[in-house]
């Protein structure tokens, strides 16, 4: 990856997270937290990982949420920041804090079985 599509996927992981904070903070969507941006070459398309901290419905929900609003939310991001195009976002759920969760869940039984 380039310095400057790094650079933009920094704005556009700042400008996309503090677009959910002020707009979409409705607590049945779960805390949402935008962990990651990756830009394609080009910079027409930011891909977008988020995770959300709340039960299953919570992720669900805040997924279908995202795609419906996505348009609304590239709206945003082009109005705040002084790019030649806006890119397209593609949202991802992050499933890397459960995949944590799982193994230290597996670590604690195994050290409880040894005992």
């Amino acid at each position: 990856m380039s310095i400057r599509t790094e650079r933009v996927a920094s704005l556009i992981k700042h400008e996309v997270g503090s677009i959910l904070t002020r707009e979409y903070s409705d607590p049945s969507y779960g805390f949402i937290t935008v962990t990651n941006v990756k830009m394609t070459p080009d910079l027409k398309i930011a891909k977008v990982s988020f995770s959300v901290f709340g039960r299953e419905e919570a992720q669900a929900k805040t997924m279908k949420m995202l795609e419906n609003e996505k348009r609304h939310i590239r709206g945003l991001v082009g109005s705040h920041l002084r790019l030649k195009f806006t890119p397209a976002l593609q949202f991802y759920l992050d499933e890397t804090l459960d995949q944590v969760d799982r193994i230290n869940q597996l670590i604690k039984k195994i050290h409880t079985n040894e005992q």
